[in-house]
């Protein structure tokens, strides 16, 4: 008897030392983005991570670029736990050295992910990837009888002044520089064409979020632009007159990723909040709510979900026009410097 006591109460101190980390972390903050995005990260992320483990959930909603310069603000002493980031802004964070690595054995289900879903610098994971998405053409179909075919249809004298197409505040924008040069054959060592041929879009609004081009869209203040199959896709399924295509170009493509912010007050918790989001359940939940395409191995959804994604019903990651970051970020800088002075300034 005094031997089952002893066992039983040495059991209970070791669960106890197991799950006091968690135990300890009520709340963690979890920036992501605002609209639809925050909307699916809740129900397919925080709410069965709080369901397992009784950690509350307090969103810090914002655009990448506004979570990484909270992160930089931060360091030495961060609030934020966990951050979504897209491609690009990612490799930015960890440059800015505000990202932990994240640790095999706290995250187990990054052995489930793709591997060109795990960022690393040397051996060390520092973002995951947890859906891919694309930036394809957007339209009204109440406006814009046919499919646009081409990026080039958006100098059409008949959409004057109803485009919308990212500013470099937005992730897409400095990377939607890059690809419009390769639509125009504009040679990347000197942009200054591209420039011209932007300044002479007769645009509705240069967006900052994608919620502020969704609202273009659903107000018709937009009849026309560059808007993500995430977006788009969400205006369809409410029933509004929009269509989506990807034009004969082709698009580009990136990902939303997770990381575990250096210095998180709440570590522990943080890893196993990541670890819920790399499970099949949740993979296939952010497909069905944001046409994510899957960054888990082996997740099928149902077929008017996949037709939907980024590479389509039949395509796969392999499909998609992944950017080079280190080589969009190595001149994100100058773009943004560019684009405000010979962009901006054209429509003042």
């Amino acid at each position: 008897m005094a031997l089952s006591i002893r066992l039983a109460a040495s059991a209970a101190a070791v669960a106890a030392t197991l799950f006091a980390p968690l135990a300890a972390a009520e709340r963690i903050t979890v920036a992501w983005y605002g609209g639809n995005w925050g909307d699916a990260f809740k129900a397919c992320v925080a709410d069965p991570f709080t369901k397992a483990t009784g950690i509350a959930v307090t969103p810090e909603v914002g655009t990448s670029t506004t979570t990484l310069a909270k992160l930089q603000q931060q360091k030495g002493a961060p609030t934020i736990d966990v951050a979504w980031m897209d491609g690009g802004i990612s490799e930015l964070a960890q440059a800015a050295g505000v990202l932990d690595s994240l640790d095999p054995a706290q995250v187990p289900n990054l052995a489930h992910v793709l591997p060109q879903a795990i960022y690393r610098q040397a051996a060390q994971a520092y973002a995951v990837g947890t859906g891919y998405y694309s930036l394809g053409l957007t339209y009204s179909t109440k406006e814009v009888k046919a499919p646009p075919k081409s990026w080039k249809d958006l100098w059409k004298p008949e959409y004057a002044g109803a485009i919308a197409v990212p500013s470099p505040a937005n992730s897409a924008g400095v990377p939607f520089v890059f690809f419009m040069a390769k639509v125009w054959g504009v040679d990347l060592k000197n942009l200054d064409p591209l420039y011209e041929r932007l300044a002479k879009l007769d645009t509705a609004l240069f967006f900052d979020s994608s919620g502020a081009a969704t609202n273009a869209f659903q107000s018709g203040e937009a009849v026309i632009g560059a808007h993500f199959n995430v977006g788009a896709w969400d205006l369809i399924d409410k029933g509004l007159p929009i269509g989506f295509t990807v034009p004969q170009e082709g698009v580009w493509a990136t990902d939303a990723r997770l990381h575990l912010v250096k210095g998180a007050p709440n570590k522990a918790a943080a890893q196993k909040f990541i670890d819920t989001a790399l499970t099949p359940a949740a993979s296939n939940c952010l497909a069905t709510k944001l046409y994510l395409g899957p960054s888990v191995q082996g997740v099928t959804v149902a077929p008017e979900t996949a037709r939907k994604l980024p590479w389509g019903e039949k395509g796969s990651v392999a499909d998609l026009r992944l950017l080079d970051w280190n080589e969009v970020n190595a001149r994100r800088a100058e773009i943004t410097d560019a684009w405000n002075r010979k962009v901006a300034a054209a429509k003042r």
